[in-house]
């Protein structure tokens, strides 16, 4: 029996020594490997298991990215219409807003639209787009929406900047090229009446709440 429990003590401290055991160049023994080692798949590859047995997959039907927020408008002519007359810019119109929007317009439209919104781009000039028309051209309803949604889906020969820009950087753009537009019908800023606006509206409910708390 003692015999027994001496070999016993010796195969676990054998058996400890060995796991403890470290060689860089050489490592331990691997008695479950696929709990170790993750199965790699290369991408596009083929393999038995996947849908169609193709490695990569759609997302899930009404997947949308991380922070993008669905557009309720089709691109369609009726849904480029109800844009128009009801989208409304939702941030407000700040210096830091209209400086990044001006910076963003110089990124992705000036080359066609021009610096200043009159259609002659660097691309206009070398002809290789044609026909760009001016931000106040007559028949032109440039609003706050339609801005928007032709960042959105594109028009004629312009494609969608949806990809390129959020949310946000599309309404700070609008905001720029409404300047411009006002700038070119040698109107005051769209910006400065709309900061004008806002003002009103502040200085009209602080007085509506003072006269509130005169009355309790």
């Amino acid at each position: 029996m003692k015999r027994l429990a001496n070999i016993g003590i010796t195969l676990i401290v054998t058996i400890v020594m060995v796991s403890c055991w470290t060689d860089n160049k050489k490592p331990n023994f691997q008695y479950m490997p696929n709990m170790y080692e993750p199965v790699g798949y290369k991408t596009y590859g083929e393999y038995i298991g996947f849908p169609r047995e193709m490695e990569a997959m759609l997302p899930v039907s009404g997947t949308i990215p991380r922070g993008w927020i669905p557009y309720g408008y089709k691109n369609t002519l009726e849904g480029k219409i109800l844009a128009t007359q009801e989208l409304k810019i939702p941030i407000k119109v700040t210096e830091d807003n209209l400086s990044k929007g001006k910076e963003l317009y110089t990124i992705f439209c000036s080359v066609c639209h021009g610096d200043k919104g009159d259609g002659q781009g660097i691309l206009m000039k070398r002809e290789k787009f044609l026909g760009i028309p001016a931000f106040n051209d007559q028949g032109r309803n440039i609003t706050e929406g339609d801005i928007y949604h032709v960042m959105m889906y594109g028009l004629n020969s312009m494609g969608s900047y949806a990809s390129q820009t959020s949310e946000k950087d599309r309404w700070q753009i609008a905001m720029h090229v409404l300047d411009l537009k006002s700038n070119l019908n040698g109107e005051p800023l769209w910006s400065s009446k709309q900061k004008k606006s806002t003002e009103n509206e502040e200085v009209i409910f602080s007085d509506d709440k003072n006269a509130s708390n005169e009355a309790h």
